[in-house]
């Protein structure tokens, strides 16, 4: 039975004109005034600093929420797909079951502990981004309202159960089922193949899948205009995009 498994990552994207995370002009390349990337997208930072945090997201994620899914998602939109991405692009070209292993941009969740199960909702950026957003204070001011953010002593403060958080996973959280990784894992099991689209290799869900389906001698595409290798003998690398790609693989 062809139960192919696509894995995705923020290659898939690049053609919508959405920057990968570690490229020269990638999001984790860029940090705030005063922080630097691994320390912005932290659940503490959200915690201790929650309006730094909320403007830092909203400018690096938010901007982007109007991007038009590219021939990719809608080739992929019929297939079993987990995506590093949160860019929201995979849903919006019709796939109504992908797991966003670690979240979506045009989603958010109440502030609660990591293991508590939610349903994730609609973030509606679009209600801040139609204001007027130009000032830095006035939109952090902003933020942290939609956010309902409380402020004791003058010092915004997240309230569990109430605050609201970005439906996103961050550096120093874990994967959980809020984020679907049982069941992920449960497709790397029972997969036929697995295809590598877009990936750099460098987050902890291809390292899961990775091991899982050589475990499984399963053969394996790697999908990069510059493909990472691994030590695997049952893998077909294939150097181009992944419209490239996927318009092969219409043909």
């Amino acid at each position: 039975m062809n139960n192919e498994l696509f894995i995705t990552g923020a290659g898939v994207s690049a053609s919508s004109g959405i920057p990968t995370f570690r490229g020269s002009d990638g999001f984790w390349t860029i940090g705030s005034k005063n922080f630097t990337p691994q320390e912005m997208a932290t659940r503490s930072m959200y915690e201790n600093n929650p309006g730094e945090f909320l403007l830092w997201y909203f400018k690096r994620f938010a901007s982007f929420s109007s991007v038009k899914p590219n021939s990719a998602h809608y080739w992929l939109s019929d297939k079993k797909l987990i995506t590093q991405n949160i860019d929201g692009l995979d849903g919006k070209a019709g796939n109504t079951d992908y797991i966003s292993i670690h979240g979506r941009l045009d989603k958010i969740v109440y502030y609660d502990d990591e293991m508590v199960h939610q349903v994730p909702f609609n973030a509606e950026w679009n209600k801040i981004i139609d204001e007027d957003i130009s000032d830095d204070n006035l939109l952090k001011t902003k933020l942290l309202k939609k956010f309902n953010i409380q402020i004791v002593n003058d010092i915004p403060v997240p309230i569990r159960g109430k605050s609201l958080k970005p439906y996103v996973l961050l550096f120093d959280e874990i994967y959980t089922d809020l984020y679907r990784i049982t069941e992920a894992e449960n497709w790397m099991k029972n997969a036929s193949k697995m295809v590598f689209i877009g990936t750099s290799f460098s987050v902890n869900i291809t390292s899961i899948a990775l091991r899982i389906a050589i475990s499984r001698g399963l053969d394996i595409e790697i999908v990069d205009p510059e493909p990472i290798k691994i030590d695997y003998e049952n893998t077909e690398y294939f150097k181009m995009t992944a419209v490239e790609y996927c318009d092969m693989r219409k043909s």
